[in-house]
């Protein structure tokens, strides 16, 4: 990995990108959960993150942790069900470990969602291997040693080998055998966080 100083430039963008990215794949998003959950994952996140976008333009952080926490805090305030804890809890905490840097490196940001990641872990009382977001959040922040683009990778392949688990925490747990041969809404959405994460990095603006 580049040693290329991120930004909150960087940060704003990366925020900017997933929003994008969930408003375009929001039907895909809550066709996946209609099958194993509430039907609402992705009109929660698209309105999540467009609050978070909102909030974001109007008063710009200055430090790439205080863009995470102001994320995770928005998404915590906006969005229902269990999507708004646990992805607010995961940019809180990642912006928390990150600190008051005014840029950090690429290996800061993978320590520093590691700690994010662990948060998840805790709050869900998941473990990989559970059909959960934490199956691409997982091999995403080990990936990310590598690369943006590898961690990217990673998170999509995660997300897919979702498809042949039994869940086991979450709406879906409740269907049992049942949940085996669906792909988690979860994992799915968080692979998109790390795919613009990649865009980001692969225009020009940070570490590649």
């Amino acid at each position: 990995m580049s040693e290329t100083a991120l930004d909150a430039g960087f940060f704003l963008r990366w925020m900017t990108a997933a929003a994008a990215s969930v408003d375009r794949e929001a039907a895909r998003l809550t066709d996946l959960d209609s099958a194993i959950g509430d039907a609402d994952h992705g009109s929660n996140l698209q309105r999540g993150f467009a609050a978070v976008v909102k909030t974001l333009e109007t008063e710009p952080p200055q430090t790439p942790g205080a863009v995470l926490t102001t994320a995770g805090r928005q998404l915590i305030s906006t969005v229902g069900g269990a999507s708004g804890p646990l992805y607010g809890t995961l940019l809180r905490r990642t912006g928390k470990a990150l600190g008051e840097a005014g840029s950090v490196t690429a290996d800061e940001l993978r320590t520093a969602l590691r700690a994010g990641v662990d948060a998840v872990a805790q709050l869900g009382g998941a473990a990989p291997g559970d059909a959960t977001m934490l199956d691409a959040l997982n091999p995403a922040v080990e990936a990310l040693a590598t690369s943006f683009a590898a961690a990217a990778e990673a998170a999509v392949q995660g997300a897919e080998a979702t498809v042949p688990l039994q869940a086991r925490k979450g709406r879906a747990s409740y269907l049992g055998e049942r949940s085996i041969g669906h792909q988690d809404p979860g994992a799915t959405s968080s692979a998109l966080l790390f795919t613009a994460l990649a865009q980001t990095a692969d225009d020009g603006e940070g570490a590649k």
